[in-house]
């Protein structure tokens, strides 16, 4: 069971839940792919999580800017154009007949090969693009009470060694921090940049409240988040200073407020860091969390995108 950030509630109705495999929309046990997949056999390829409010997937056009600006870093033809992966999105929820409270998983990957072996010259055909939508919402007690988070070995690379801006299927090095935080008893792991300040969370961007401040990562070693571009900008337009900055793990523990941000369960609470309390009250976050819904419901309005 998911604990952290990606805490939910099982929700039945995700057993019989339709998938998208290359053009198909199946049921869920039947939505499978070769073994000899490029994303099975090497991780290649890039990926998506999206949320469906009111109809509407929120801010679609930022989530479709990364995974193209992705694929074209790995010389990899998604083999849709944006109005057509965005109509396989659209058509995939109405299969569903889902509305609200939605989460979106889009995977491409490079596709089949002949043989397991590296090189994309070993790939036969099209790329492999699956959709899975989940009825999936933030656990309330995480959303409210906060997180732990535990300070871990792994860190983040530069990106001559694999672009932390890259949103791909190779994951390892975020699992592997994952695994760290979790045996120390924590829900995330805190990962530092190869200079040794603070980067961001493995799978979610990490911000601090200093004196009326908010302070995130530079972002040369962060994922560029949909959600934690919202509340820079949030800041910016509300006249709140937000810096992205070096800091260093003295200053985290010393900070007025920690909290993380992702698009699954928008901005949540830190509580501890490294065994470290940090105070209950957040409300420096409470008020972007405000702003932050309500731009999601100007976003996606109150009408619903289709019937």
């Amino acid at each position: 069971m998911e604990t952290g950030t990606h805490a939910h509630t099982d929700d039945p109705r995700n057993a019989s839940v339709r998938v998208y495999v290359n053009g198909q929309i199946v049921p869920r046990d039947q939505a499978v792919v070769s073994v000899l997949d490029s994303g099975f056999l090497l991780g290649d390829g890039v990926w998506e999580g999206m949320r469906l409010h009111n109809g509407r997937i929120a801010f679609l056009d930022r989530h479709l800017d990364r995974l193209y600006e992705g694929a074209l870093a790995i010389d990899l033809d998604i083999g849709l154009d944006r109005e057509g992966l965005a109509a396989a999105l659209y058509d995939t929820v109405t299969a569903n007949a889902m509305q609200s409270g939605v989460h979106i998983r889009l995977v491409v990957s490079r596709g089949m090969k002949t043989t397991p072996f590296q090189s994309p010259r070993a790939n036969i055909g099209a790329a492999t693009v699956v959709i899975i939508p989940e009825w999936k919402e933030a656990a309330p007690e995480v959303t409210e009470k906060g997180i732990r988070l535990f300070t871990v070995h792994v860190h983040r690379g530069p990106p001559d060694t694999q672009d932390p801006k890259l949103n791909s299927l190779s994951k390892l090095n975020c699992i592997t921090a994952c695994i760290q935080a979790e045996k120390a008893g924590a829900d995330e792991a805190l990962m530092l940049d190869p200079h040794g300040f603070v980067a961001t969370c493995n799978s979610t961007n990490f911000f601090i409240v200093r004196n009326g401040e908010v302070w995130t990562s530079t972002g040369d070693y962060c994922m560029p988040g949909v959600t934690r571009a919202n509340v820079i900008n949030l800041c910016r337009a509300n006249g709140i200073p937000c810096y992205q900055t070096n800091f260093s793990l003295t200053e985290v523990y010393g900070a007025d407020e920690a909290f993380v941000t992702g698009t699954f369960a928008g901005l949540i609470p830190v509580r501890e860091v490294d065994g470290r309390t940090l105070p209950a009250r957040h409300p420096l976050m409470d008020d972007l969390r405000g702003r932050y819904l309500q731009l999601l419901e100007d976003e996606c309005g109150s009408e619903t995108a289709f019937a």
